[in-house]
């Protein structure tokens, strides 16, 4: 039973320096409620096992202090997580430590569809590659991987992700074979809501709707009073799949597209007449464009999501929507029109109050959220 306790003691701080940074032992031990003794074995404990480091505090001229200055406790910077997102145009891989910062990050422009084994092969290659450079002194945990599709959640088997045209990869073992790391595989939107949640535009905010807009489409994820909503498989939020009522155009294949068929990158791209480039390079598109062709189909995709939303909004009830990817580009394009019309359409006591907001992390919500789900066995029990 003392062991135990220790472990979710040990399991607290470790928790507390990942998700709010750098804390003196003093502001632990006020956190926590235990006493100063206790937090100082726990802490030597952690700094013993390589997971913590303590400094001297870095007091300026004019701060005046009453007694002996806390030592600050952060998390090891040589502690990371591999993180990967396969998409339809790129594969981007990155190092992110458990202070959070990238360490390390690459973009793998592909020319087709790649394959759940050439996924695994790039990945191991990059790491084996990594632990010669950059990664040389650090101690990589595990490796997180967001994907656009359902993922069951019992063992990260991907069973469908359409737009790569995967359809029950093994991707978890594929990958943990290639490297011999130790694998967890989530919906890539799901994580974008979590990394938001804990990190980004809703950190400290419990009910939030998530929508994250990529090359494959539109997927979501959900916090509900505080507590990721994954439904009984792990499918939950899938709300690129969902159909709005879209009053799609003559010329248009679907009689009633879903939610994605409509409000797309690849269409924004075709009104741009640009190829495939990441987000920074979508905004510096659309930031220059003056062809009112853009603009109209920006205003065409902002009353199509507008009417999704609103559908979100008297189901859920959020207090905030969090947009990712294109679909920031789209709210933020739009002023503030995107959300009057999403009040307009919503019950009115379900949009008091609501607010929209673009992902706090912008591009690196989904590597963020993916090294989360690497960190979780680190961060529930440090000292095996």
């Amino acid at each position: 039973m003392e062991d135990s306790v220790r472990q979710r003691n040990l399991a607290r701080l470790l928790r507390s320096v990942h998700l709010g940074g750098p804390r003196s032992r003093s502001a632990l031990t006020e956190e926590t409620g235990l006493n100063r003794s206790t937090i100082a074995d726990l802490v030597t404990e952690l700094v013993d096992g390589g997971l913590v480091e303590e400094h001297a505090p870095g007091f300026s001229a004019s701060e005046r202090r009453v007694g002996r200055p806390s030592p600050i406790v952060s998390a090891h910077p040589g502690i990371v997580a591999i993180a990967a997102n396969p998409e339809v145009d790129a594969v981007e891989i990155a190092a992110v430590g458990l202070d959070r910062r990238i360490v390390v990050r690459e973009r793998h422009e592909q020319t087709g569809l790649i394959s759940p084994d050439d996924t695994a092969a790039l990945i191991a290659a990059r790491v084996a590659a990594w632990r010669e450079g950059p990664l040389a002194s650090a101690r990589i945990v595990g490796i997180g991987l967001a994907v656009p599709g359902l993922v069951r959640a019992d063992d990260g088997l991907v069973r469908r992700a359409p737009h790569l045209d995967w359809t029950d990869a093994p991707l978890r073992d594929l990958v943990g074979a290639a490297t011999g790391l130790p694998v967890a595989v989530d919906n890539d939107a799901s994580l974008g809501a979590l990394a938001e949640h804990l990190f980004g535009a809703a950190h400290g905010i419990d009910d939030v709707v998530y929508l994250n807009g990529g090359a494959s489409g539109i997927g979501g994820g959900l916090i509900v009073h505080g507590i990721p909503v994954t439904g009984a498989r792990g499918y939950a939020g899938e709300f690129g799949q969902n159909r709005p009522g879209i009053a799609v155009e003559a010329d248009r294949s679907a009689p009633d597209g879903v939610l994605e068929d409509e409000v797309s990158r690849a269409r924004l791209l075709a009104a741009l007449g640009i190829p495939a480039v990441d987000d920074g390079g979508l905004r510096a598109a659309l930031t220059a464009s003056a062809d009112p062709a853009v603009a109209d189909e920006v205003a065409r995709q902002r009353r199509i999501l507008a009417t999704a939303l609103a559908n979100a909004v008297n189901v859920l009830n959020p207090e905030v929507i969090v947009l990712g990817g294109f679909l920031a580009l789209i709210s933020e394009f739009s002023g503030s029109d995107l959300v009057d019309a999403v009040r307009g359409q919503a019950m009115s006591a379900n949009g008091e109050g609501l607010r929209i907001l673009s992902a706090g992390l912008a591009g690196d919500r989904l590597l963020i959220g993916a090294a989360e789900i690497a960190f979780a066995p680190l961060l529930r029990a440090p000292v095996g």
